[in-house]
């Protein structure tokens, strides 16, 4: 954890606007660059920095990993269950068209959803990646100091 409070102030600051870029992204990649995969990358990069600035520890509280697995499953499901419901509708796999009276319409209506469950999936994928590789910080330091004092025992 940093103790710097000129960070500490930055990073509260910035987080809600990372956050608010991230939103900007999916909502608007069906009518310019974007779309779910970039925010998603985005959004979980203001969780990283709160992690980083705040510590792990302190992130984990806000998003334990156990939600951030379950919102990669929902991710996975809203897109999927996108498709779904089209072949229920009696159209094939992915075929927004019927998601919706209009045609037009329900191919907006379903790209807007499938890059919702993207970006979804994709921000919890990245959050877990990360806690992953921050946990393995506290395992390496400890099988050094194994190491070390097995090293002191032989001399």
């Amino acid at each position: 954890m940093i103790e710097h409070v000129v960070l500490r102030v930055i990073a509260k600051l910035l987080a809600p606007f990372i956050v608010l870029f991230a939103l900007y992204v999916q909502f608007h990649g069906d009518f310019g660059p974007g779309g779910g995969f970039q925010a998603g990358v985005i959004f979980a990069s203001a969780f990283i920095l709160y992690a980083l600035i705040y510590g792990v520890e302190n992130a984990r509280q806000i998003a334990p990993p156990a939600v951030a697995q379950a919102a990669i499953g929902l991710g996975v499901l809203i897109y999927a269950g996108t498709g779904v419901a089209s072949m229920l509708l009696g159209g094939k796999y992915l075929d927004y068209s019927l998601l919706a009276q209009d045609a037009g319409h329900g191919q907006h209506y379903g790209i807007l959803i499938v890059e919702f469950g993207v970006g979804v999936t994709v921000a919890a994928v990245m959050i877990t990646v990360f806690f992953t590789f921050a946990g393995r910080r506290g395992v390496l330091e400890a099988r050094e100091d194994v190491a070390t004092a097995e090293d002191d025992e032989d001399r």
